[in-house]
């Protein structure tokens, strides 16, 4: 099965105004400063997109638009996954319409489910949808964590073609790779194991960091793949501090933080999340300021 992309997909914040509503003139303005940095997908309604506060018509219509601003250039995932199957699949189909190109599908959280329920959910998603399928899979956020084996049964259906990897356990993804082979393109979702993702045979990130740094993830992800390490391990090792600052509060408040520091108007959060304490913005600060000179060479458009 073809990867749904290869390299470093941006996980999008999602801008609000001082009224709770979606900025689509500075949501555009951001897809284009990806696509200008060589992003390679761009991803709405994630995690960092705040997708879960998002109601179903705010999402329709950011997948409607970004499809439209994207034109083709790069693929669009749409993040339409929930803790409900049923109403997954509702969403999935009405996101099928405004063209996105695959699903990026959370597992179910809160209520949870067993890993015999993991397979009967996606499976039964991946059976009735178009688009394919990328299983996200983020234990700290859910309260359940899927198995290498569950990967495994998964990756015997054709139209569930990949996962985001956010359990930074590192000898699990090595189990996971190597029982799923080549059916499943595994996307590492932290930012701090890119280079270590891609050594094993990850086919790339799904990162926040590329927010603000596009051209430099893609540069280091890209670099990792075609295992040019020594050149990826420095660059990985240079932002360090940097993925760990926009790591220091709930995503995605730091990320949108940052953004706003350096000329991005990302706006305001959605509740429940709120701006951050003034000495973790002070240190978040203090961090983006020391790499000023990365950041600046991605001037915002």
């Amino acid at each position: 099965m073809r990867p749904s992309f290869i390299g470093s997909g941006v996980a999008l914040v999602t801008p609000f105004n001082k009224d709770g509503e979606i900025d689509f003139r500075t949501f555009s303005k951001l897809i284009e400063f990806q696509i200008a940095n060589k992003t390679d997908a761009i991803i709405v309604c994630g995690t960092t997109g705040e997708g879960s506060t998002l109601s179903v018509q705010e999402r329709l219509k950011l997948f409607s638009f970004a499809k439209e601003k994207i034109n083709g250039r790069v693929p669009l995932l749409g993040g339409t996954g929930s803790n409900s199957t049923f109403f997954s699949l509702d969403l999935a189909k009405e996101a099928e319409k405004t063209g996105i190109d695959a699903h990026l599908m959370v597992t179910p959280y809160y209520n949870k489910t067993s890993q015999e329920g993991l397979i009967k959910h996606y499976t039964f998603l991946a059976d009735k949808l178009n688009k394919p399928i990328i299983v996200y899979n983020v234990p700290s956020r859910t309260g359940m964590n899927i198995l290498p084996e569950t990967y495994e049964a998964l990756s015997h259906h054709k139209n569930i073609v990949g996962v985001k990897e956010a359990d930074p356990n590192i000898s699990k993804l090595v189990k996971s790779l190597y029982l799923c082979k080549n059916r499943l393109s595994f996307y590492i979702g932290n930012d701090d194991l890119i280079t270590a993702s891609a050594y094993l045979g990850c086919k790339g990130v799904i990162s926040v960091l590329s927010n603000i740094l596009p051209r430099f993830t893609h540069q280091m992800t890209v670099k990792a793949i075609e295992h040019d390490f020594e050149e990826a391990n420095g660059m990985q090792e240079s932002v360090f501090d940097l993925i760990e600052a926009i790591f220091s509060d709930v995503n995605p408040i730091p990320i949108k933080e940052a953004m706003k520091y350096l000329g991005m108007d990302t706006g305001y959060l959605r509740g429940p999340l709120h701006t951050m304490t003034k000495h973790k913005r002070e240190n978040l600060i203090r961090i983006i300021e020391k790499h000023n000179s990365k950041l600046q060479q991605e001037k915002f458009l």
